[in-house]
């Protein structure tokens, strides 16, 4: 059974939209030629710039690429003053190193002088009695110059002021030639090397006495009181 069509169908319904066909080719079909740029044809309008908006409010202004930089930065200096303690703490440990093997060494030394100082105490006393000549006093010779150039020196000679530190008094004396406590024998010399003093010196001291105390002279031919006395004794 066939369907016809019924007007009353298409009663209420709005008038219907043209079909609109907008050829879009660039050649026409029957000529073969381009078309003119036209409505259909037109280049498309170029779209506005978007415009960027400030932050808004609670956004932070610095860049990402900012704060890793920072953190790079933060973290380079911390390395490099790791880095110098690191050197300070190596220089300190050298020169401690330096001067802990300096006092090994001079330690040694003193000890293998300290003892040959009873040896030098007889080449001395030899020499006090001229028993050093020859090739003895030759080889003596070459052993003092040999210590001192090694750090000895010597010390404790008559003159000199006392000094506890490095005399030892073993005889005392008083005169009035003398201004303070001073050297006036010495019974055995006395040595150090470099800072460090090997044996004190045995010497005998000499203090100031003041002198007998003066009888002023008479004044204006005054006889003094006590001739005076005297004569009345008489």
């Amino acid at each position: 059974m066939t369907h016809s069509y019924d007007e009353s169908e298409n009663q209420g319904r709005g008038p219907e939209e043209p079909v609109v066909v907008r050829d879009r080719r660039r050649v026409d079909p029957q000529t073969g030629q381009v078309r003119p740029p036209g409505p259909a044809h037109a280049a498309p309008e170029p779209e506005a710039p978007v415009e960027h908006a400030g932050p808004s409010l609670g956004e932070s202004i610095m860049d990402d690429s900012v704060a890793v930089v920072s953190d790079v930065e933060k973290e380079l200096s911390e390395r490099t003053a790791d880095l110098q303690r690191l050197q300070a703490e190596y220089a300190n440990y050298r020169k401690r190193v330096e001067r802990d093997r300096e006092a090994v060494v001079i330690g040694a030394k003193a000890t293998v002088v300290n003892d040959l100082l009873p040896l030098l105490d007889d080449l001395e006393r030899a020499d006090q009695h001229g028993d050093l000549t020859g090739a003895f006093k030759a080889v003596g010779d070459k052993l003092i110059s040999g210590l001192q150039r090694a750090g000895l020196e010597s010390f404790g000679s008559e003159g000199e002021p006392f000094d506890p530190s490095v005399h030892e008094a073993v005889q005392h004396n008083t005169s009035p030639d003398v201004a303070g406590p001073t050297v006036t024998v010495v019974m055995r010399r006395g040595y150090r090397f470099g800072d460090r003093v090997l044996r004190a010196a045995l010497v005998g001291v000499t203090d100031h006495e003041p002198g007998a105390a003066q009888v002023d002279p008479p004044v204006g031919g005054e006889l003094p009181l006590d001739s005076g006395l005297d004569e009345q004794q008489q």
